[in-house]
């Protein structure tokens, strides 16, 4: 309490005095150093994937304040903690170009999600040691709630797809999104021709359930290719669906210059995507209408929130793709102060989880809608008894690779 007071008053006192940047930045630094960086794994969740990785992080300081991420897999959480530790944990931006830049390859997708996981526990900490919430942080609110969607919706004992549908809308959620047929059973061939007239079927039985008006999306999955995907985009046009998403494979972006040129349904791609640099021709060419990048996956709030800006500029909206419970809790603060941009979140089941290992209220829902949580940092707090510890990382990397500063202290690329 003495240091978040102590803070506060010299960034009063350093505005207020009209001191120079010199002094004000010697004396607004936190005074804390990082010492600690913890990982643990989260019982139950057996997905061996890199870019689903639901490990939580923990970055303390000498202070003994500690922030809270989730994200990365063990190698490149170690590779990111090492980087940072001995730094000052408050140079949140600083210490995301050093990771990011620092070890002369450019990051890949599963290095991003670590780099994430760690940025995000840096925000939760800063947030902890502030006494505000990191939607202050970031700007301040925007809304007051993020209207959600459901993948599936476990709320309901309907026996059929259309039941739950029309249950999730009753229970107050903005969309009801639905796959394409076929292609749950792995060990038969998937006929696409068939499954192409399938699912149109199937999303005209989906409208009706649910009144029409945009209550639906549909992802179809990347699993169709270009030709088959526009016959389905094409049946939909008139059925007006909230979105459709990831109509062809998405190695290849520009495709979408074709194929924002052949329909006009709704386009929602990112999931598969990280930072900026991944979807920002898409966004800035007006290729689609949503953004689905998400966290951790993009490297973290900062780099989302960038995101959010090149959205806004270019009148595209952002839907993000469900990751973990801490990313979605931490998805409501990136949207919660970012433009009034249309936005909307993905919540799978219907509802958002609640590990036992943190606090009940960590994420607040309601009514279909997630609210802005006012308590500092994240409104998270862990419990590491009930998750299992892999590793602890204190001591900074004994390979580290050279970088470049500009004279004004920046890091470049070398």
């Amino acid at each position: 309490m003495e240091r978040r007071s102590f803070i506060k008053q010299v960034a009063l006192g350093a505005g207020a005095l009209g001191l120079g940047l010199k002094t004000f930045r010697a004396e607004a630094a936190s005074g804390m150093k990082i010492t600690k960086i913890r990982y643990y794994a989260a019982p139950g969740y057996t997905k061996p994937l890199f870019n689903q990785a639901r490990g939580i992080v923990e970055v303390e300081t000498d202070g003994g304040l500690i922030g809270v991420g989730e994200g990365g897999s063990k190698d490149m959480i170690e590779q990111c903690a090492q980087m940072i530790i001995g730094q000052d944990p408050f140079r949140i931006e600083h210490l995301w170009q050093y990771m990011y830049r620092g070890m002369f390859y450019p990051p890949g997708r599963e290095k991003l999600h670590a780099l994430g996981a760690i940025e995000m526990a840096l925000w939760d900490l800063k947030g902890k040691a502030l006494g505000v919430p990191v939607y202050e942080l970031l700007g301040g609110a925007t809304r007051e709630y993020v209207e959600c969607y459901a993948t599936g919706f476990r709320n309901s004992n309907a026996k059929t797809e259309e039941g739950r549908a029309e249950d999730c809308i009753k229970a107050g959620l903005r969309c009801y999104r639905i796959g394409p047929t076929g292609g749950s059973d792995f060990n038969v061939p998937f006929d696409f021709y068939e499954n192409v007239q399938k699912t149109i079927e199937h999303c005209k039985r989906i409208d009706a359930a649910v009144g029409g008006q945009g209550h639906w999306a549909i992802d179809l999955h990347t699993r169709f290719d270009l030709t088959d995907g526009l016959k389905i985009c094409d049946a939909l046009e008139d059925l007006q669906p909230y979105f459709v998403e990831d109509i062809i494979r998405s190695e290849n972006p520009d495709v979408y210059k074709q194929v924002r040129a052949m329909t006009k349904v709704p386009i929602a791609v990112g999931e598969q995507y990280g930072d900026k640099w991944d979807i920002n021709e898409l966004i800035e060419g007006r290729l689609i209408d949503y953004s689905r990048v998400t966290l951790p996956n993009t490297g973290g709030l900062t780099e989302l929130k960038k995101i959010a800006v090149l959205s806004e500029t270019h009148y595209t909206g952002l839907i993000p793709h469900f990751t973990g419970p801490l990313s979605t809790a931490s998805l409501v603060h990136v949207l919660g102060s970012s433009s009034p941009s249309r936005c909307m979140m993905e919540l799978g089941g219907g509802a958002p989880e609640r590990p036992a290992y943190f606090n009940e209220d960590y994420i607040l829902f309601k009514n279909g809608k997630l609210y802005l949580n006012p308590e500092p940092g994240l409104g998270v707090k862990f419990d590491p008894k009930k998750a299992d510890f892999i590793m602890e990382i204190t001591e900074p990397t004994k390979y580290p690779h050279p970088y470049l500063k500009s004279p004004d202290g920046a890091i470049h690329g070398w």
